[in-house]
C-alpha cells in the first residue's frame, strides 16, 4: 500500500502507543464464541464487570449457543448481573445465540465461513447488535480486518484533530481501513492500545503533559499549555 501522510501518522501514533503500553493481548477468551459474548456484555460496562458475567455463566455450563437459548430470561439475567442492563443484555444474549443456531446450527466456524460485508450485514440485523458490537465480533472473534470504532477512538481522533466532531462511526472506520494495512492483528493492537490511552491519558477531562501522543497535538491546541 502506498502509505499517505495521513497513514504514517496513523503509523506513528500507533507506534508511540505500542512503546508506551506494549500488546494488549485482546481479546481475552477461552473461545471464541466467548469473545461473542464477552463483546455483548462490554456495552456500557468495564471488562471487570464483564469477566464476573462470564464466569457466572461458565460455572453454571451456559457459555454455549445451547445453553444460552434453553435457559430462561430470569437464569441469565441473574448470573450476568454483573455486567449491568442486566435483563436488556440477557434478551440480547438470547436473541444472538437464536441467530446463530437458526442461521447456522450453532456452529461459529460456519458463521465465520460468511464473507465480511455480508455477516456484517446479518449481524447488524440482530436486534442489539450495532456496529461498534458487530465489527468487534468480526475483528476479535473472527479475525477479519475490520477497525473497531468506540468512544475512546473518537475523542482521540477529535483532539487531534484528525476528524471533526460530528464524524459517523463509518467515516471514522474509513480513515483506518483506507490508510493503513488491512491487517487484523494491526487493527486488533491499535484498537485495544486507543482504549489504554483514552483510559489513562485522554480522559474527559485530559491529562496531556505525560501522554504519549502530546507530540502530535496540533500546534495551537487548547490542550496544549499556553506559552509564557
Amino acid at each position: 500500500m502506498l502509505q499517505t501522510a495521513i497513514g504514517r501518522r496513523l503509523i506513528s501514533l500507533y507506534r508511540h502507543l505500542f512503546r508506551r503500553f506494549g500488546p494488549q493481548h485482546w481479546w481475552p477468551a477461552r473461545s471464541r464464541f466467548e469473545v461473542m459474548v464477552g463483546a455483548i456484555l462490554t456495552q456500557n460496562t468495564a471488562w471487570t464487570n464483564v469477566e464476573k458475567a462470564i464466569t457466572a455463566l461458565r460455572t453454571a455450563r451456559l457459555l454455549n449457543p445451547p445453553g444460552i437459548d434453553t435457559a430462561s430470561q430470569e437464569t441469565l439475567s441473574r448470573l450476568i448481573r454483573s455486567s449491568g442492563y442486566y435483563n436488556m443484555k440477557a434478551k440480547r444474549l438470547k436473541q444472538f445465540t437464536r441467530f446463530l443456531l437458526t442461521r447456522y446450527s450453532g456452529s461459529v466456524r460456519r458463521m465465520f465461513r460468511t464473507e465480511t460485508a455480508g455477516l456484517r450485514e446479518e449481524l447488524l440485523d440482530v436486534t442489539g447488535i450495532g456496529e461498534e458490537t458487530a465489527d468487534s465480533i468480526l475483528l476479535y472473534a473472527g479475525d477479519r480486518p475490520i477497525f473497531v470504532v468506540d468512544a475512546y477512538t473518537r475523542r482521540v481522533l477529535e483532539r487531534h484533530e484528525l476528524i471533526a466532531a460530528n464524524t459517523s462511526y463509518g467515516e471514522i472506520q474509513r480513515l483506518f481501513m483506507t490508510h493503513l494495512s488491512a491487517d487484523p492483528a494491526l487493527f486488533n493492537e491499535y484498537h485495544a492500545l486507543l482504549v489504554a490511552v483514552g483510559k489513562t491519558y485522554c480522559r474527559k477531562t485530559p491529562q496531556c503533559d505525560s501522554c504519549p501522543l502530546r507530540y502530535d497535538l496540533p500546534e495551537g491546541s487548547p490542550l496544549l499549555p499556553s506559552p509564557e
